[in-house]
């Protein structure tokens, strides 16, 4: 956030008349670095994004630790952390059945008002019985549970023919839809089960942490067009790097 407002500031003075007249501003590393301190960032707010990290991800442990440590405060019961973890490991190791009844002792409306998430974690159970070669199984799953949905959605209609395709290849590396196979396919639908947990506790679904990275790299690139300056190229360790100029 305080490299947006140092960039914005940049640009209104790279975009003057007098800046314009050259093909692009040079900022010095000492000028650079002063600007940076000038922002001041409080410890709380940067805790609060730590937090925020911790408890969107679901790492209770760290959570807690990091509570009593820092003394910053969840805005969520950190048990609530413990059962929401639960749910998305059943999904991730292909236990759907468990995961949709662990769903339903949280908070039974959470599938009720969300026919898509529903529906998904069908697909996936599908896509779990397809891989344990249950195919009879399968396919009478899909014909009960599945093709209704489809008859109302042209959408799920669409994922149903591609889910069901899996059962036509012999040889799921040739199937044109062999990713549902995946682990990616898992996680992929544990990620959707875990941002409408978190929505029904009144909690935003996707931490800050990456937001705020993808703002300072958008940032970075838009500065990038009217400046030579020291940018961060690795964001593991935040380096200043001069740029060639």
């Amino acid at each position: 956030m305080f490299l947006s407002r140092i960039v914005l500031r940049d640009l209104d003075t790279i975009d003057s008349p007098a800046s314009m007249a050259s093909s692009k501003k040079v900022v010095t590393r000492d000028e650079w670095e002063r600007k940076l301190r000038d922002v001041k960032i409080l410890k709380e707010d940067m805790n609060r994004l730590v937090m925020n990290f911790l408890v969107t991800e679901g790492f209770v442990d760290a959570a807690d630790k990091f509570r009593i440590e820092s003394g910053t405060q969840p805005d969520i019961d950190l048990a609530t952390i413990t059962d929401r973890m639960e749910v998305k490991r059943a999904v991730q190791s292909g236990n759907v059945q468990e995961a949709i009844e662990k769903i339903n002792d949280l908070n039974p409306t959470i599938l009720d008002t969300n026919p898509q998430l529903y529906f998904h974690l069908q697909q996936q159970k599908l896509i779990e019985l397809i891989r344990a070669g249950k195919i009879n199984e399968a396919l009478e799953f899909a014909q009960e549970e599945l093709a209704p949905r489809g008859e109302e959605n042209q959408a799920f209609l669409e994922e149903i023919e591609k889910t069901v395709a899996l059962l036509v290849f012999e040889d799921i590396k040739n199937c044109p839809y062999g990713e549902l196979l995946d682990v990616s396919q898992r996680l992929k639908t544990a990620s959707e089960v875990n941002a409408a947990i978190l929505t029904s506790q009144s909690h935003e679904k996707d931490p800050k942490l990456p937001s705020l990275l993808k703002m300072l790299i958008w940032t970075q690139n838009q500065l990038d067009e009217k400046a030579a300056y020291p940018r961060i190229n690795n964001f593991s360790t935040a380096t200043l790097e001069d740029s060639a100029i």
